[in-house]
């Protein structure tokens, strides 16, 4: 049986700002309304003999991503996730599927890892390339996709190969060495998919990376583990998988290892890593501009443009990139764009919210958006999902008025239980517990006012939550 592995998460940083920390590229939606994410699991589901799909994936990305992912599993197959506290490269992600996937398919259950950020264009190509690796994989190798190159990237690692024989792996090269690269004929660019058999990953892991296989091993062993028909949802624990090493696959297993294969490959991939990576999915007009939204241009040339919400005017300026968003604008030079990073390193150390999430937040009950926010107020927008419910909860420093704009609230408010109507409000003191739900069929939208001396997202307490964040018996402060 096939397994494919789909690894989703990142920091958000080289697209920012429609990429964030807690809304990361795989989420990001192209032009037809599909994200990545979406796109890397239908891809895998179409795949031969796929038993079930594995997501690796952060805790605090788990409903987003169950969200995405039911909406486009048309074969209904079922999905497991390993959720992880935080980040921890490759490797650990990697070891912990294979762990798994062993422990309940059997040691010669294949899989495939796959990247929940990659464009594949070229589908059958890749099912042919799959085929492939599979072969391969029965017989004991550690396969990776090497994508032929086709000009002299300097932001790829590189991989020698002979036939199916990996010579060597390089890291990312010089300019001048990327050409030699190229017209050599030999090297392919590393794709970071991989596809082996579950006891041969584990072995070389043993072989090669024991610290961190014993690790993971204690980590899975007092980790939260729910079993269901079809089904196995693993939440890791943060106190053991800080113990893990922090490396990717290729250092810790595939560049020691004598058993590793390769299929070359041309398959339309991509890893967009970059906003003139993402521009190229947008035709250009005459002028070399390429547009995503709506944008008046007068002597303008070789520009990307994105804008879902407001008109851009753009004159007499060339190779730019401009990105706007509805609480972040970036204007960059195209050719500095893996510098974005940098504009995310200073949020993040000024602790703007605008690093990590957008006015519109997701939560697993619903959404809400910032509509506005200024000394001692905040006002939300609020959507909860049919038959969903917030946390009861309560808050320290803020108080909060609900105005129903559309549907029908249930409200635990203090020591009552009331539904409010469209049209109709309540207001929710500071120090009461409160709780919020929506038995309806439509969706219940709300405007929340939010006054207060704090009004940061932290200043909750939950006592009661369906969705699993707060442990039995503990009060959390978990978002």
């Amino acid at each position: 049986m096939l397994i494919p592995v789909i690894l989703c998460g990142g920091a958000g940083t080289r697209l920012w700002p429609v990429s964030r920390e807690l809304h990361p590229k795989p989420f990001m939606r192209l032009a037809d309304g599909e994200s990545l994410l979406q796109k890397a699991f239908i891809r895998a589901g179409k795949q031969k003999d796929v038993a079930e799909i594995m997501v690796v994936t952060n805790r605090e990305l788990y409903f987003k991503t169950e969200d995405d992912l039911q909406a486009v599993n048309a074969d209904k197959l079922p999905i497991s996730y390993i959720l992880e506290p935080f980040g921890r490269n490759t490797a650990p992600a990697i070891a912990s599927a294979a762990l798994q996937i062993a422990e309940r398919h059997g040691e010669d259950a294949t899989l495939l890892v796959l990247a929940a950020d990659h464009l594949i264009s070229k589908e059958a190509a890749f099912t042919a390339a799959v085929e492939q690796a599979v072969a391969l994989a029965q017989q004991g190798m550690l396969v990776t996709f090497g994508i032929r190159p086709d000009a002299p990237e300097t932001g790829f690692g590189y991989i020698e190969a002979d036939g199916h024989k990996v010579v060597r792996f390089v890291e990312k090269p010089n300019l001048e060495k990327a050409a030699e690269y190229l017209g050599s004929g030999k090297f392919l660019w590393n794709s970071g998919m991989f596809c082996f058999r579950a006891g041969d990953i584990i072995a070389e892991l043993k072989q090669h990376a024991a610290d961190l296989l014993d690790a993971m091993r204690d980590t899975l062993g007092h980790s939260k583990n729910s079993a269901g028909r079809g089904f196995v949802h693993i939440e890791l624990s943060p106190d053991h998988f800080k113990d893990v090493p922090d490396i990717s696959v290729d250092y810790a297993v595939m560049e020691p290892s004598t058993r590793v294969g390769v299929v070359a490959c041309d398959i339309g991939w991509s890893d967009i890593g970059s906003w003139n990576a993402m521009s190229e999915l947008t035709a250009a007009d005459a002028q070399g501009n390429r547009i995503d939204g709506e944008a008046l241009l007068h002597d303008v040339n070789n520009c990307y443009i994105k804008s879902d919400e407001r008109i851009v005017g753009a004159v007499g300026v060339n190779d730019l990139i401009i990105i706007d968003t509805p609480d972040a604008l970036l204007v960059a030079d195209k050719d500095r764009v893996q510098d974005v990073k940098s504009i995310v390193g200073q949020l993040k150390q000024a602790g703007h919210e605008a690093y990590k999430i957008h006015r519109t937040a997701h939560r697993p009950w619903g959404t809400y958006t910032v509509l506005e926010e200024g000394n001692r107020f905040k006002i939300k927008r609020i959507v909860v999902k049919p038959g969903a419910s917030l946390s009861m909860q309560m808050h320290h420093h803020r108080s909060e008025h609900w105005i129903v704009v559309c549907g029908m609230a249930k409200v635990v408010n203090g020591d009552k239980e009331l539904f409010v109507n469209t049209n109709e409000s309540t207001f929710i003191p500071a120090g009461h517990r409160h709780r919020l739900e929506n038995p309806g069929v439509l969706d219940l939208v709300m405007i929340e006012v939010q006054s207060g001396d704090y009004l940061g997202e932290d200043d909750i307490v939950r006592f009661e939550d369906r969705y699993g964040r707060v442990e039995s018996g503990k009060e959390s402060k978990q978002l």
